[in-house]
């Protein structure tokens, strides 16, 4: 049951770093669609894409911690 277990937790894991790129994705997207529509207001924008974009990192990172340590448990 232990190795079923693993596995569910490397899924759980793998879920959470697709998650994280497909939220960046578009993060980034739509901050080059924002900055293509006020060129004015490009600072603000890609400064709160970065803040969101480490958030993000920040959460997927953490998803993926727990997976590995549920797979050992």
């Amino acid at each position: 049951m232990t190795g079923m277990f693993g596995s569910i937790a490397a899924i759980g894991a793998g879920l959470a770093v697709l998650g994280a790129g497909l939220g960046i994705g578009r993060i980034g997207g739509s901050a080059v669609e924002g900055i293509a529509r006020n060129p004015e207001a490009a600072g603000k924008i890609q400064t709160a894409m970065i803040i969101a974009a480490a958030l993000i990192e920040g959460v997927a990172l953490f998803g993926v911690v727990v997976g590995l340590l549920g797979a050992k448990a």
